[in-house]
Protein backbone atom coordinates (compact mmCIF):
# COMPACT_ATOMS: atom_id res chain seq x y z
CA UNK A 1 0.00 0.00 0.00
CA UNK A 2 0.86 3.15 -1.13
CA UNK A 3 -0.07 7.01 -0.13
CA UNK A 4 -0.23 9.47 -2.45
CA UNK A 5 0.04 13.39 -2.30
CA UNK A 6 -3.49 13.94 -2.17
CA UNK A 7 -4.08 11.40 0.63
CA UNK A 8 -5.42 8.38 -1.41
CA UNK A 9 -4.08 5.07 -1.39
CA UNK A 10 -2.70 3.16 -4.47
CA UNK A 11 -1.17 -0.67 -4.19
CA UNK A 12 1.57 -2.39 -5.48
CA UNK A 13 1.79 -5.89 -6.57
CA UNK A 14 4.09 -8.46 -8.84
CA UNK A 15 2.07 -10.29 -11.84
CA UNK A 16 5.35 -12.35 -13.22
CA UNK A 17 8.01 -9.88 -13.58
CA UNK A 18 5.74 -6.78 -13.50
CA UNK A 19 5.01 -4.01 -11.18
CA UNK A 20 1.27 -3.36 -11.18
CA UNK A 21 -0.34 -0.46 -9.59
CA UNK A 22 -4.22 -0.28 -8.50
CA UNK A 23 -5.98 2.91 -7.49
CA UNK A 24 -8.78 3.00 -5.49
CA UNK A 25 -11.38 2.57 -8.45
CA UNK A 26 -9.74 -0.36 -9.11
CA UNK A 27 -7.90 1.01 -12.21
CA UNK A 28 -4.90 -0.89 -13.15
CA UNK A 29 -1.65 0.02 -14.46
CA UNK A 30 1.88 -1.44 -15.51
CA UNK A 31 5.05 0.29 -14.21
CA UNK A 32 7.03 0.84 -18.26
CA UNK A 33 9.55 2.72 -16.40
CA UNK A 34 11.18 2.45 -12.98
CA UNK A 35 13.57 4.82 -10.96
CA UNK A 36 13.94 7.83 -13.80
CA UNK A 37 15.80 10.46 -11.43
CA UNK A 38 14.65 14.29 -11.27
CA UNK A 39 16.57 16.91 -9.77
CA UNK A 40 13.21 16.88 -6.97
CA UNK A 41 12.78 13.22 -6.85
CA UNK A 42 12.11 9.70 -8.39
CA UNK A 43 9.75 8.89 -10.72
CA UNK A 44 7.87 5.77 -12.70
CA UNK A 45 6.33 5.89 -15.78
CA UNK A 46 3.14 3.84 -15.91
CA UNK A 47 1.22 3.17 -19.06
CA UNK A 48 -2.34 4.49 -17.58
CA UNK A 49 -3.92 7.11 -15.86
CA UNK A 50 -4.73 6.11 -12.38
CA UNK A 51 -7.56 8.17 -10.81
CA UNK A 52 -7.85 9.32 -6.68
CA UNK A 53 -10.81 7.44 -4.89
Amino acid sequence: MLKTASGGTLTATMIGSNVMVTDAKGGMATVTIANVYQSNGVIHVVNKVLLPG
